[in-house]
């Protein structure tokens, strides 16, 4: 077995290993994603991201998204951010398509080195989320600690957001995995506990399904605004202050959501054959 290529990028320390599979194709297994993932004894990251060759004819390239408990998942918003400004360095183009599970996104590169990329519409009825149930998406029935009322919203996939006082106080810890794993929820879910600073700035913390607290979260992010002006809490374009830093969020008239933001690589290496053989180990 060859060694394996790969590049560490991060959107506001929400981080991922990006493998390049468009010329040797990988078949990425959840122990294996797991293994990479694992911040001891692989990589480390949030989300494992391949680069597939795209079947859309608008498409620059697939990406494939698993998070660190070896998951596949349809959407992530800082990814799609840190793979398109790798597409956009590669070909020298200012606008690229990437194709996902969950449809095609466009980005294009923004001012001071940040990028832009438009994640589509998003989906607030109860099928689409999903929920396991029909429930009022706006007012959501779900309870943990203090936590309760939510905001269900879907942006390729599916989120909870939670308004408090002070979002920074929440045990986050210790209830996110609690709401990740409601029965509400058939997928699990990602969880948003969110400070209204501001008509236009929101404090955001998030849970992140299958990868637990991150830094950054570019799906949250839109969640989060897209809530916040559902509940007439904000205006539909705000600055989103997470852990790692502001993201900009613009909920369009057309609803589609738009983020934009930083990305930065860390360093790039290779997976030594024998750790790559044992990682496949079952």
């Amino acid at each position: 077995m060859d060694s394996l290529a790969f590049t560490k990028m991060h959107g506001l320390g929400n981080d991922f290993v990006v493998i390049d599979a468009r010329r040797r194709p990988i078949a990425m297994a959840p122990d294996l994603a797991r293994a990479i993932a694992d911040r001891r004894q692989g990589v480390g990251c949030d989300q494992l991201i391949v680069i597939e060759r795209p079947t859309m004819a608008d498409a620059d390239a697939f990406m494939r998204i698993f998070n660190a408990d070896g998951g596949e998942v349809g959407a992530c918003g800082n990814a799609a951010r840190c793979i398109a400004a790798l597409l956009m360095q590669e070909t020298g183009a200012g606008r690229i398509g990437l194709e996902t599970a969950a449809g095609l996104i466009h980005a294009q590169a923004a001012a001071g080195g940040s990028v832009s990329v438009n994640l589509g519409t998003v989906r607030t009825d109860w099928q689409a989320i999903p929920l396991a149930e029909a429930r009022d998406t706006l007012h959501l029935d779900v309870t943990a600690g203090a936590l309760g009322d939510g905001v269900a919203v879907s942006v390729g996939n599916p989120h909870i957001v939670f308004f408090v006082a002070e979002a920074d106080a929440v045990p986050l810890a210790e209830l996110g995995p609690q709401i990740e794993h409601h029965p509400l929820f058939p997928e699990r879910t990602n969880v948003e506990v969110v400070q209204v600073l501001g008509p236009s700035t929101l404090r955001v913390r998030v849970w992140e399904r299958g990868a637990g607290i991150t830094r950054a979260c570019g799906t949250g992010a839109c969640a989060a605004a897209v809530a916040a002006a559902r509940r007439r809490l904000s205006e539909r374009r705000v600055e989103v202050l997470m852990d790692g830093g502001p993201l900009q969020v613009d909920w369009r008239a057309d609803g589609t959501v738009c983020l934009t933001g930083p990305v930065a690589t860390s360093f790039t290496g290779s997976l030594a054959p024998a750790w790559l053989s044992a990682a496949e180990r079952p």
